[in-house]
């Protein structure tokens, strides 16, 4: 699997662009992927977006950073190196539809399958099979990945976001909740909970 991580300038994958994408083979921790590009000229900017990502809008122009383009060609020549390329996250539909959109706006083919592995869906089901109460914003689901990292023993995010320190923290929440134990060795400090209850 590919844990996979964009930040963006907003929500909509057609209106919006790219400024950054991390990844991390699940199966080969230590084979990770990370750029920042450029905003394509035109691309709808969400103030808070940028606040989330932790980007100003001077940084998402930078002309000297790589096009959007050019970051979606690295990561589809970086994925290659991956023995299995289904895509996995906290919440991987938005992550590949971003991926995806950038690649058909230039047509760049795409490799990748539907079929993605959500880390939100695998908590979501440990919280109802242990009689944990999900937490709830809007009548929905809001079992976000800060909870999910308290939850297995991870310390939580700051308050701007970076796509490989999300990636990370994606695949090793992933690993313990699924196999119990440590994927990468930075967070070995950190006792797993809640592993396997």
């Amino acid at each position: 699997m590919i844990i996979a991580d964009v930040e963006t300038t907003g929500v909509d994958s057609r209106l919006c662009s790219l400024v950054s994408i991390g990844a991390v083979e699940f199966d080969s921790p230590n084979n990770q992927f990370y750029v920042e590009c450029r905003a394509f000229e035109g691309a709808h900017i969400e103030r808070e977006a940028l606040v989330i990502a932790g980007f100003t809008a001077t940084e998402i122009n930078d002309a000297s950073k790589k096009t959007d383009r050019e970051a979606v060609e690295a990561f589809l020549t970086w994925m290659k190196t991956c023995r299995e390329w289904t895509l996995t996250g906290q919440n991987p539909s938005f992550d590949r539809d971003f991926l995806q959109e950038t690649a058909h706006r230039y047509h760049i083919n795409w490799p990748f399958a539907h079929r993605t592995v959500d880390l939100h869906t695998i908590a979501y089901e440990r919280f109802c099979r242990m009689g944990k109460k999900i937490p709830r914003k809007n009548n929905h689901s809001a079992l976000n990945l800060d909870c999910i990292l308290e939850y297995v023993g991870l310390p939580t995010r700051g308050h701007a976001h970076n796509a490989l320190e999300d990636a990370k923290l994606e695949g090793e929440a992933l690993s313990r909740l699924i196999y119990g134990k440590n994927l990468l060795t930075c967070y070995e400090k950190f006792p797993i909970r809640n592993a396997h209850e």
